[in-house]
């Protein structure tokens, strides 16, 4: 099976108990949405080597590209180096580049410090603009930094060598619980299996409707086609508006 679109491993114990709310992963579903790359999974994994070898060997056979968050730093529970390397069945090794980034950062790096230039073997460095801390990837891995500000930047860098497919979408709101609506789904979802349609209900006395139902495709026709189709299939009064 051919492996497309990104998956996601979030690493930290901090975001597994509550210490720290995880910003990286909402911020990854909307870029990658926003370029039209498919995520096919998201999962948040513990300071555990063998956790995240597990978890990066399923990414890996799912997608197209790694995207991991967290564990590159200098200190005891930074295990993600590691444990990308032994997924892929390579050795660390130290990067003279990166050697040399973090001596010119201090004239005496502590050999702490040093395990910055850790990295799997056949790794490459990709240079973050803004930033002395280049993208670390290696066959489509990448390993990029848990802190917010700094997964933000080097995300982008990443982004912009990637090329998705945008998709067309198209929201309907409707007055109607699902089991009113659920039959026209149906068949319009049968016929047409190329268009994705969601159907999201609310219980929220505030909002003015009870069903959110999203249909997208990566072409506007059939997108086009698929809303007509439910549309003649409901009561002309059940859509309170189009988005």
């Amino acid at each position: 099976m051919e492996r497309t679109g990104a998956a996601a491993v979030i690493i930290g114990n901090e975001v597994l108990t509550a210490k720290v709310v995880d910003a990286n992963g909402p911020l990854l579903i909307r870029r990658l949405r926003e370029l039209g790359i498919p995520l096919r999974s998201v999962e948040i994994v513990p300071d555990d080597v063998d956790i995240i070898i597990e978890s990066v060997a399923r990414a890996r056979a799912r997608a197209a590209y790694v995207f991991t968050s967290g564990g590159i730093g200098p200190t005891h529970d930074d295990v993600t180096v590691r444990a990308v390397a032994l997924a892929l069945g390579r050795q660390v090794v130290r990067l003279p580049e990166m050697v040399e980034l973090v001596r010119k950062r201090s004239e005496n790096p502590t050999a702490e410090a040093m395990r910055l230039a850790d990295a799997p073997e056949g790794a490459e460095l990709l240079a973050q603009e803004g930033s002395w801390l280049p993208v670390l990837t290696v066959d489509n891995i990448f390993l990029l930094p848990g802190v917010p500000q700094l997964f933000k930047l080097q995300l982008e860098t990443v982004l912009a060598r990637l090329r998705g497919t945008p998709v067309h979408l198209c929201n309907l709101y409707l007055r109607l619980g699902e089991s009113a609506i659920a039959a026209v789904l149906d068949r319009v979802a049968l016929d047409m299996p190329h268009v994705a349609i969601g159907s999201y209900p609310v219980f929220d006395a505030s909002l003015d409707y009870r069903v959110k139902v999203t249909i997208e495709a990566p072409e506007v026709s059939p997108v086009e086609q698929a809303v007509a189709r439910i549309r003649g299939g409901l009561p002309a009064d059940a859509i309170i508006r189009q988005e």
